[in-house]
């Protein structure tokens, strides 16, 4: 498998540049992300962060991954099972970025729901805003290609 380790390596990357960001066992949430992706997906960034609206929730660590086909993140549960959510170019409407005194939150708007992402170190907020933003516009301007080709 091509992308075996990939995952790891980029959020441990990620970490070491910005190390207040608060989260744990990423060696086991990047596993799930990396069981999911799809042949000939190749991973471009990971993050880590809290899936959240609360900074005082620090146990909802989740690995964030741009490939080249969509945003998907993962967490492995402490017991048993994970979860995982994929979301895609088409799906995606806006990022908005949040930053306080130490962390910062980024909070992604899909079609279906609003996914936020905090106690990330801001520094490192105009980073993932930048990676995200130029890959989705860049991929919803094919989407809209291909909705116009249908319609002929």
């Amino acid at each position: 498998m091509e992308n075996k380790g990939v995952v790891y390596q980029k959020v441990k990357e990620f970490k070491r540049k910005y190390p207040w960001t608060v989260s744990w066992r990423l060696k086991k949430h990047s596993k799930v992300v990396e069981s999911h992706l799809n042949p000939g997906e190749v991973v471009k960034y990971a993050f880590a962060a809290q899936k959240n609206d609360n900074p005082f929730d620090i146990i909802t660590t989740y690995v964030v991954v741009l490939t080249n086909k969509r945003l998907v993140l993962g967490t492995k549960r402490l017991l048993f099972g994970y979860f995982f959510k994929a979301i895609t170019p088409d799906m995606f409407n806006d990022i908005t970025v949040k930053m306080g005194i130490v962390w910062g939150k980024i909070v992604i708007d899909t079609v279906k729901e609003v996914v936020y992402l905090s106690n990330i170190q801001k520094d490192a907020l105009d980073e993932i805003e930048t990676a995200v933003t130029e890959y989705m516009m860049k991929e919803k301007k094919k989407y809209g290609r291909l909705a116009q080709d249908s319609i002929k």
